[in-house]
């Protein structure tokens, strides 16, 4: 009896031993077929260049992005180190009136961001070519409610910005961009991308648009 459950204590270890065993070859198997975590999908080069400011909700919310998608991706502040560039060239935010009534108030606002940017490596190969990423959204407006109707735009505006980063991150981790990346022989060269990024063109102060400063229809017709 004793030999019996001896055998079967065995037994047990073994079996154990062997769906361990098959669990790691299939981590490795996986690995080796390119499997990747959930949620990442890393770049193909390891040093970044950015003219998007860091200290901007924006520029801060991509950066936590691609590390998440990328983490061996480093940014640096140094263009001359990066492989990659990661080049804003317009970030326009407007709010725009789309209803008004037959008192002349306005009923409705559309607000949008038009956010242009491109890719390029060391050399000047443009990877990603000027890509403009837009976010509307429409919104009513009540003008009892000045305050908060400014509070729900600023809430919707951040949303937006945190859309167009989700996007951002998905175009440049295409197979496409990497694929570009690594075989830049026949791509166009922007002679501009290898000097020193300038500041990126801004369609605002960069906040959310506010109604607060935007000309409002009063009930005779006129601007207040």
């Amino acid at each position: 009896m004793q030999s019996h459950h001896t055998l079967s204590g065995l037994s047990r270890r073994f079996s154990t031993g062997l769906r361990l065993l098959a669990c790691v070859g299939l981590v490795a198997l996986l690995t080796a077929c390119g499997f990747r975590l959930k949620g990442q999908t890393p770049l193909p080069f390891t040093t970044l260049y950015t003219n998007i400011g860091e200290n901007t909700a924006f520029g801060a919310s991509l950066r936590r992005a691609i590390l998440a998608s990328s983490p061996e991706t480093r940014f640096t502040s140094d263009v001359s180190q990066a492989q990659a560039r990661l080049t804003e060239l317009a970030n326009v935010q407007s709010l725009d009136e789309v209803s008004i009534s037959v008192q002349g108030q306005v009923e409705e606002y559309e607000v949008r961001i038009d956010f242009t940017f491109q890719l390029t490596d060391a050399r000047g190969h443009v990877i990603l070519p000027p890509t403009t990423l837009t976010a509307v959204r429409e919104i009513p407006y009540d003008s009892s409610a000045l305050q908060a109707k400014q509070g729900e735009i600023s809430r919707l505006y951040t949303e937006m910005q945190k859309s167009l980063v989700d996007r951002v991150v998905r175009r440049i981790t295409a197979p496409d961009v990497r694929a570009a990346f690594e075989n830049p022989e026949d791509l166009p060269v922007d002679a501009e991308a290898v000097k020193t990024p300038q500041p990126p063109v801004m369609g605002s102060d960069g906040n959310a648009p506010s109604i607060l400063r935007m000309p409002n229809t009063s009930p005779s017709g006129g601007f207040y």
